[in-house]
């Protein structure tokens, strides 16, 4: 297939390669040019606008940062509204918000076009290996052609409702539960390391018994060794889904008291210098940091 691909950070990079490695002509473009040369040397074609990679078939696919950025390379100057054919489709794998999802889709109907989101579960390794797990939600019609091009991007699709934003609902609640699994091993190291437990040997424990899950495994091991960095998912962009799953909580009368915990968690992190080059694991710093166990400081 003939397939516009746009935003070229490390979990796009990494899926624009898997279909150009799958046989696929994809055409690349990324707002910072330079992140597109790797994928000109892995034979991909490099667009010089969202517009122009949008042309060149009848899928695009955007993972970019958040809700700016997607509206700015869909609907801005030269963006994949004003190059994607009628009746073309358009897959967004990015996280953003419920409302913002149930807006693309109004309006990308009104262009004639297929809106699916389809946003993913897992780190940029799990991306390069085509081990994500990704959640997709659309009208049948859209979903038919868009899943099996999802299929070659992750190990599994799961398929979420009619309606776009129910997938992106689903992200921001399993990223909410995720970042209180996040909370709760900062404070489980924290109360190991005072009474002279290695928190690394709790984890190991732990993770051989009851909690034998991915995530207990990959952030307990960032936040026993006290390791935040280089992020593998920085700390802004989980502090934005933490945003947009209270934003989406509230409007359906909903309160999340352990999400407003974690929000304050950000905050303070932020506040004290913490940012893109510090892994969303750094949450537990703040548990950490509350009973005296912090190597860095908070």
């Amino acid at each position: 297939m003939k397939i516009g691909f746009i935003g070229l950070g490390s979990m796009g990079a990494a899926f624009a390669k898997n279909l150009v490695e799958s046989g696929h002509e994809v055409h690349v473009f990324n707002r910072n040019p330079a992140r597109a040369e790797p994928l000109r040397a892995a034979g991909a074609i490099v667009a010089a606008t969202a517009a122009q990679a949008a042309q060149a078939g009848d899928i695009v696919i955007t993972m970019v940062a958040d809700d700016a950025a997607l509206t700015a390379v869909t609907f801005g100057e030269a963006g994949i509204a004003a190059g994607l054919k009628p009746g073309g489709l358009h897959i967004s794998m990015s996280t953003i918000g419920v409302a913002t999802a149930q807006d693309f889709t109004v309006r990308h109907r009104a262009a004639g076009f297929g809106f699916v989101s389809a946003p993913v579960f897992g780190r940029p390794d799990a991306a390069a290996t085509r081990k994500l797990f990704i959640m997709a939600a659309g009208a049948d019609e859209h979903l038919k052609v868009a899943v099996p091009v999802l299929e070659q991007l992750g190990q599994s699709v799961g398929i979420v409702g009619a309606d776009p934003s129910q997938a992106n609902l689903v992200k921001l609640i399993g990223n909410f539960m995720l970042s209180v699994i996040i909370e709760t091993l900062g404070e489980a190291c924290a109360v190991a390391g005072k009474a002279g437990l290695d928190p690394m040997r709790l984890v190991e424990l732990l993770t051989s018994a009851s909690f034998n899950a991915p995530p207990y495994k990959i952030y307990g091991e960032l936040i026993a060794t006290q390791r935040f960095q280089p992020a593998g998912f920085a700390l802004p962009l989980g502090q934005k889904d933490n945003r947009l799953i209270l934003a989406a909580a509230e409007s359906l009368g909903v309160p999340l008291p352990l999400a407003n915990l974690v929000h304050d968690r950000c905050l303070a992190l932020r506040a004290q210098g913490f940012g893109d080059q510090h892994d969303w694991s750094s949450i537990a710093l703040g548990a950490l940091a509350d009973a005296g166990m912090s190597k860095q400081s908070v």
